[in-house]
């Protein structure tokens, strides 16, 4: 079963949707690629693919517009504008979109967040910003250094988006919190796959004791759906109980 909600997010300046497949199991809250919007899952399947999880009662399956990420894409806004948005999508995220889960799902449940491309970054910055709302990510594929595709100068913003940026200097409960999450990073090594992104991310994580790892599958995979339709049920079915 499929629903929509739809609201103006003031910290978005626009409206944002969420989108839910599912009745019961685990809030699985998958962001999606760098344009994409809250259907762009069900567009590309990837929603057909993990309708065994679905139907099982194992996940709930979410997903929501990619505002930060469409702003990059399409070079909307100064560079400034654009990370300042990153900035302010993972605050709505945790400050809207997740109680809006919590809403549906009847209780403040820990999400599972995922990703492919710039939805692997969110996820990456979700669990790591927000460790206390999320219980593992799995980031498929991913970028994780934007400031390369936005530009511009160092800021604020693109410091506390971007986990490469702010791990290293995360002290305290946060961090503790982090070291009982996982966190696992897939990446092909086909055509427009860059596996060293992963590795650099696991690095950081690692240097802080952030259980981590990462999944090398290979030339024949590339960077495109087919990849993502066979890496996220495998990762779902051992972290969802």
């Amino acid at each position: 079963m499929k629903t929509t909600d739809r609201w103006f997010s003031d910290r978005l300046n626009t409206d944002i949707t969420l989108a839910r497949w599912g009745t019961y199991g685990v809030p699985v809250l998958l962001f999606p690629t760098a344009g994409g919007d809250a259907e762009e899952v069900e567009r590309h399947k990837m929603v057909q693919h993990l309708a065994p999880l679905i139907e099982d009662g194992r996940v709930k399956v979410y997903s929501c517009d990619s505002v930060a990420g469409k702003a990059m894409a399409e070079r909307i806004g100064t560079p400034d504008q654009r990370l300042a948005l990153f900035n302010a999508f993972h605050q709505a995220v945790a400050e809207e979109v997740v109680p809006a889960i919590h809403g549906d799902c009847g209780g403040p449940l820990r999400v599972v967040v995922a990703g492919a491309s710039i939805g692997a970054f969110n996820s990456l910055a979700m669990i790591c910003r927000y460790p206390h709302l999320v219980d593992s990510a799995v980031c498929m594929s991913g970028t994780y250094a934007i400031e390369k595709f936005i530009g511009g100068r160092f800021t604020d913003d693109l410091y506390f988006s971007s986990p490469l940026h702010f791990l290293p200097g995360l002290e305290g409960s946060a961090l503790d919190t982090l070291r009982r999450r996982m966190v696992i990073l897939a990446s092909g090594s086909g055509e427009w796959e860059d596996v060293g992104e992963s590795w650099t991310a696991a690095h950081v994580l690692g240097s802080k004791g952030i259980p981590n790892r990462v999944d090398d599958w290979g030339p024949a995979y590339k960077h495109d759906w087919p990849t993502w339709w066979e890496m996220l049920p495998m990762y779902l079915d051992d972290v969802v109980p």
